[in-house]
């Protein structure tokens, strides 16, 4: 019944729904392509057997990088279906598609509408379906259950502040998790918060995350962006939210570092040129990535709007701000920083990651502030400390390195599924 009436509320919204699509194709026209398949039409399939993945966006499609290599490796005679929900998730996808020429098809995952689920799903036919981290769908779950498709919940976290959201919206939540054939989480905290919201079948594999390893080619070009720019201190706010780079620009004004480049990469391609203006009007002196010019001495602010070279921004650093921890947003990744070797900062509000910021607190490789102020104070301290810099580039490296394997143990729980479906 729960169901029944979210279905309902669903069809009764989608003017609203269409509404919001057609707001943000003015900044990302994207949103307004592939319309059919965000309603369940598609134009063709492969012949051959697919697996599914659903990698809702851009962090949730990186993540996903090495266990995709791993399953097109582990099943030579499938394709896989990589589904997403973003036109940033399909660009991203799409980078990753062209790695493995012929073996990713792509797609819209359509809206979590009864009819709209039936057509992907019977169009398609995947024989497992895996979906990254957070994204429940009761439609989605409850078509595949009826198809007798195998549907696990994989690299799965849950906030505490999502728990108690899942827990208000137990009748319709609780039966959906309960329906999935394996849920993969993230730590036992995850794994204790998804039992509690009505998860049953749940073992812990870790992140899949500190399994993504940094493209040589990209850290290869920040290095080469560290020579030209020469030995003046790097500061960079990596993927920065909105309301987030006014508080860095205030607290920079206020510090006194000799030389600084403050670096900033906004989370969301569409607010680059907002961005910019913001650091225009507070008069200082800045370049952006996107005109191929690189900062020069008298240049305080580099913006980095740019896609797919988070990276390389981080090998050019001395020291990272993560963003979404200053303004409560809940944070972004902080491993791929780590496994660049670069320092972090991170802000009071960072429980989308809460158990890799424990560890990388607990390792050295970050530490805790409070504000922008005292970010700014800090990293004024460190950069004065070579010593205490270096012994955090070298925290970072070894966190890094010691949680890895997320991807064999999810591959290991895949074969079972799959094996498990074969002998029925």
């Amino acid at each position: 019944m729960s169901r029944l009436v979210y279905s309902v509320f669903f069809y009764l919204g989608m003017p609203l729904v269409w509404l919001r699509l057609l707001w943000r194709s003015r900044s990302q026209p994207g949103y307004l392509r592939h319309f059919g398949e965000r309603h369940g039409f598609y134009p063709s399939r492969p012949d051959r057997p697919l697996l599914w993945l659903h990698a809702v966006s851009v962090g949730e499609t990186r993540a996903a990088t090495p266990l995709i290599g791993a399953l097109l490796a582990a099943y030579p005679q499938h394709s896989l279906l990589l589904t997403h929900m973003t036109p940033t998730g399909r660009d991203a996808g799409a980078e990753v598609a062209s790695r493995h020429p012929g073996r990713i098809v792509q797609a819209y995952l359509p809206y979590d509408l009864p009819d709209a689920c039936a057509r992907f799903l019977d169009h398609f036919r995947p024989q497992l379906g895996l979906i990254m981290e957070t994204e429940v769908w009761p439609n989605v779950v409850a078509v595949a259950r009826q198809r007798n498709l195998p549907l696990a919940l994989i690299n799965a976290r849950l906030s505490p502040r999502s728990a108690r959201g899942y827990a208000r919206l137990a009748p319709l939540i609780r039966p959906a998790l309960g329906s999935l054939s394996a849920v993969a989480a993230q730590s036992e905290a995850d794994a204790d918060r998804l039992r509690r919201v009505g998860a049953v079948r749940i073992r812990v594999c870790g992140n899949l995350k500190f399994d993504v390893q940094p493209a040589a080619e990209l850290l290869d070009r920040g290095a080469a962006w560290r020579r030209s720019i020469g030995p003046r201190p790097v500061w960079v706010a990596a993927s920065t939210r909105e309301g987030e780079e006014a508080l860095i620009l205030d607290a920079l004004a206020a510090s006194d570092v000799p030389g600084l480049l403050l670096l900033i990469v906004p989370r969301h391609p569409q607010r680059f040129d907002e961005v910019a203006a913001l650091v225009a009007s507070r008069g200082l002196k800045a370049c952006r990535r996107s005109a191929g010019e690189l900062p020069g001495p008298a240049h305080q602010v580099w913006i980095g709007d740019s896609m797919g070279e988070m990276a390389a921004y981080y090998a050019l650093a001395d020291l990272a701000l993560i963003g979404g921890t200053l303004l409560p947003f809940g944070g972004q990744n902080l491993i791929e920083a780590a496994a660049c070797g670069c320092p972090v900062l991170i802000g009071p509000h960072s429980f989308n990651f809460a158990q890799a910021s424990s560890d990388a607190l607990a390792s050295g490789a970050a530490r805790r502030v409070t504000d922008a102020g005292e970010a700014a104070a800090l990293a004024a301290a460190l950069l004065a400390d070579p010593a205490q810099l270096a012994a955090m580039r070298a925290a970072a490296a070894t966190f890094s390195e010691l949680h890895r394997g997320a991807t064999e143990r999810i591959l290991a729980l895949v074969g079972e599924l799959m094996e498990a479906r074969a002998g029925r």
